[in-house]
């Protein structure tokens, strides 16, 4: 993990700001029109630096997916900037974000349906460079193939098999294979992890460790478990309902949260220490996560916040900004010292 200063030091790699998609809802066989909208990103800003591994962690639905589909071009934003290496990004065409796609890579949430299963192995990792016209060579691209098989940990004979002869730690080994072929500058991981058990979880995890010191990768990691966050991400981003909400280094969140909404996902996080746990107080949200069509207005999550104050937080949007005990939230009220000791006990 890098310490602030260093994080300082270090150029954004990815600046997004504004960052909006909205899904419209139609309605009419012949004659649609536009009745609403899936207001799935509303306003993301934040830096990825380079190097860094930047978590975004929420609810399902909260937008976290999008948002990386939105940064690797496989979405077309509705508006705002994503700007790469100082090149905004956001409205270029296909034959212009070309060249771009071999420094951008994604891997995908589950290794099974990522794969095409009538294709062997050599000519998924493959691919990238046919596309390209990295690799014409078949005997030079074989052996670039297998060499990146060996890197990711599976057997380079198996050069020749289909997907559906491979367990789901292999799947997803072969899907980091395919993404690092090119030696990309920025992998996307959504929620590379969560279809696999947990022991193989860990070997994943580690792999994409040992890859992005090899290969100074910069990673923005998508995830729910917040215990693999905490091993993977030097900085994690908070979202619910589309927007960010709380933005601080991986130290600074598990140990001194700033929002209510952070402070209830980590109270959800099991603690092994039973004297611990037995000194933490589960903060349980009331009522459902609103509708992205049609979201509380000012705070979104005043509807369901401890904390919430009328005429305030039901009135008036809290930006995201920094807060005395460091990082940033978007809250007016946000948790006391107190409070956060009640639900992260492990902070005291």
């Amino acid at each position: 993990m890098s310490t602030p200063s260093q994080e300082q030091a270090r150029p954004p790699l990815v600046e997004v700001r504004d960052l909006v998609k909205h899904f419209p809802i139609r309605e009419g066989i012949v004659i649609q029109r536009q009745v609403g909208a899936v207001q799935a990103v509303d306003g993301v800003s934040f830096d990825v630096l380079e190097g860094e591994t930047l978590g975004l962690v929420g609810e399902s639905g909260c937008g976290k997916s999008t948002t990386a589909r939105l940064i690797t071009r496989l979405l077309d934003p509705t508006s705002g900037s994503i700007r790469y290496r100082g090149t905004d990004i956001a409205t270029m065409s296909r034959r212009q974000l070309k060249p771009l796609r071999r420094e951008m890579q994604m891997i995908f949430q589950d290794p099974y349906s990522s794969l095409n299963p009538r294709k062997t192995v050599g000519t998924i990792i493959g691919e990238p460079f046919v596309i390209h016209g990295v690799e014409k060579d078949d005997k030079r691209r074989k052996a670039r193939v297998q060499g990146l098989m060996e890197t990711v940990g599976l057997n380079p004979e198996h050069y020749n098999r289909l997907p559906h002869e491979f367990s789901g730690g292999q799947r997803q080994r072969i899907g980091v294979a395919r993404a690092i072929a090119l030696e990309p500058k920025l992998i996307v991981a959504d929620e590379p992890v969560s279809a696999l058990d947990v022991s193989i979880q860990a070997q994943v995890l580690n792999l994409l460790r040992d890859l992005q010191r090899e290969m100074g990768l910069t990673i923005i990691f998508i995830a729910h478990d917040l215990s693999v966050v905490r091993h993977m991400c030097d900085r994690v981003a908070v979202m619910y309902l589309g927007k960010v909400v709380e933005l601080a280094t991986s130290e600074q969140l598990y140990s001194n949260p700033q929002h209510p909404y952070t402070g209830a996902l980590l109270s959800a996080v099991p603690v092994p220490d039973p004297i611990l746990a037995a000194a933490k107080t589960r903060q349980v949200l009331t009522g459902d996560v609103p509708s992205p069509t049609n979201p509380p207005r000012a705070c979104r999550f005043h509807t369901r916040c401890p904390k919430a104050v009328a005429g305030t937080c039901d009135v008036t949007e809290p930006l995201l900004e920094p807060k005395e005990r460091g990082g940033e939230a978007a809250c007016h009220f946000p948790l006391s010292s107190s409070e956060v000791a009640e639900a992260v006990p492990t902070a005291r």
